[in-house]
């Protein structure tokens, strides 16, 4: 090992360096982001990226550590495997620069692919359940005397919600409703759905 690493030159030793160096971090941040650690880190930079089209989103953010952890780890490597196949340092560096900047671009664009594909799972319900209609889950008496529960279907999940009626007849479990008013996050005002055939 010592004879090997004596025998490289200032430049190839640099290049190694770098390659460890770089996989090390990149095997620390997968492994992070594997367990649900948070590892981004942005670099503070004085560059304005917005007229660049990633403002407001941060899975293209250019400047962050992982992305510098990226380039190096695709440049060093593929200048350490492309050595003895070109002969020119400067050549094999624009090759090397040119595939760590693919595999930045690469992998910003795997993020932003898995971004798209998160989904809020939380609900407004005060723009959302209105009009809606469920059934009766736990009986809802009679003129808001007390509360029950319903079960509405919201954007094709149902939720269940603590609900009132006006009505003056207790709505039993089973019973078709719909939602007339949000009374707040967690209570709605209901009533039968038969209640409105005339």
């Amino acid at each position: 090992m010592t004879e090997w690493w004596t025998s490289l030159d200032i430049f190839m030793k640099i290049l190694w360096c770098i390659a460890i160096a770089s996989s090390l971090i990149f095997i620390i941040e997968t492994v992070l982001t594997f367990i649900g650690a948070d590892v981004e880190m942005d670099m503070d930079t004085d560059f304005d990226i917005a007229d660049g089209g990633f403002e407001g989103d941060p899975s293209m953010n250019l400047y962050t550590f992982r992305n510098l952890v990226n380039f190096l780890l695709g440049m060093s490597w593929t200048a350490i495997l492309l050595k003895d196949s070109i002969a020119s340092k400067a050549l094999l560096m624009l090759i090397a620069f040119a595939v760590g900047a693919l595999l930045v671009f690469a992998v910003m664009m795997l993020f932003k692919g898995l971004s798209k594909m998160q989904q809020s799972g939380n609900i407004d319900v005060y723009k959302s359940a209105a009009g809606c209609n469920g059934k009766v889950y736990l009986t809802v008496p009679a003129e808001r005397k007390g509360t029950g529960k319903v079960q509405i279907s919201i954007n094709n999940s149902i939720r269940e919600y603590d609900a009132l009626t006006d009505s003056e007849d207790d709505l039993k479990t089973g019973t078709s409703i719909r939602v007339v008013e949000v009374l707040d996050t967690t209570t709605l005002l209901v009533e039968e759905m038969n209640s409105l055939i005339i």
